[in-house]
């Protein structure tokens, strides 16, 4: 038989009292929840995404000098540098959330890395091409076999792996721990990435933005990269979140709160004005006791 405190006559049980800190991530960890949750922040983010990026290509393609050593090819590191940063930084949160798949067992942690794994793939492959148009010009070519732009390629094809071993196999849960396992082995790629042209004697230039020294840019070049490195990240966050609500629905799709959002769904299609008219009677309805 299960004990349960009894209320004191002073203090009565408030049937609305917040839960705490601790359950507030718990309640969230549920597809259910989060899906909700994650419909609300996308809009948000991508909005930021959109804004920054308007700001930061502005600034660098039309504010920003030009460089007196290169002159206006160096403008396309406003796109290749926040690509290359994000491909790394994406893969790190990819590998996170396969720790802890793996170790809490969590379907929504598997499923927040199925989501972000296309996006970083994507900027891997924009880190490569915008370089290649940028090594032409400064290099004299669009490719060659350097430490950095060889641990990039293998950044995306990891990625392209981990998708790819994802689809092979029918089970999601099997699938979840393959391609954690992948992914975990494939992190230490990254430190590969960012040190090459510490550790070996490479062509690509050295960081120009570093945390224990001054920029080595203009202000306003500075700008301009800082806003489209923002821009990149929200627009990974909103593309994510985007994508983790189609994967809720197609992995939970025999769950009842699948089945209600499409219920909701095809009243809504049907008839608007009713379901929004049923929408805010459910709001507005007096809780129990108030009379």
């Amino acid at each position: 038989m299960a004990l349960t405190a009894r209320p004191s006559p002073d203090r009565p049980a408030d049937p609305d009292r917040q839960p705490r800190a601790g359950s507030f991530w718990l309640r969230y960890a549920a597809p259910s929840q989060c899906h909700t949750l994650a419909g609300r922040l996308l809009v948000w983010f991508a909005i930021a995404a959109v804004a920054l990026a308007a700001a930061g290509l502005y600034i660098g393609f039309f504010v920003a000098p030009t460089d007196w050593q290169q002159g206006e090819s160096y403008r396309i590191i406003f796109i290749h540098v926040p690509a290359a940063w994000m491909a790394m930084l994406s893969y790190l949160a990819m590998a996170f959330w396969c720790t802890l798949s793996l170790t809490l067992n969590t379907r929504l942690s598997a499923m927040m890395a199925q989501a972000l794994a296309p996006t970083g793939a994507m900027w891997a492959f924009i880190a490569l091409w915008t370089g290649a148009f940028w090594g032409r010009p400064t290099w004299g070519t669009y490719w060659v076999w350097d430490a950095r732009l060889t641990s990039t390629l293998i950044l995306l094809f990891l990625y392209l792996g981990y998708l790819a071993l994802r689809a092979a196999i029918d089970d999601p849960r099997r699938a979840d721990r393959a391609s954690a396992l992948l992914a975990l082995i494939g992190v230490v790629n990254v430190p590969i990435i960012y040190f090459s042209v510490k550790w070996w004697n490479t062509l690509h230039q050295g960081a120009t933005i570093s945390l224990t020294a001054a920029p080595k840019m203009a202000e306003t070049m500075l700008t301009a990269m800082l806003l489209m490195t923002f821009a990149a990240w929200a627009y990974t966050v909103a593309v994510a979140l985007h994508r983790v609500r189609s994967i809720m629905i197609e992995r939970e799709a025999h769950s009842d709160w699948v089945a209600a959002l499409r219920k909701d769904g095809r009243r809504s299609a049907t008839d608007p004005e009713e379901a929004t008219r049923e929408g805010s009677g459910r709001r507005q309805a007096p809780a129990r006791g108030s009379e």
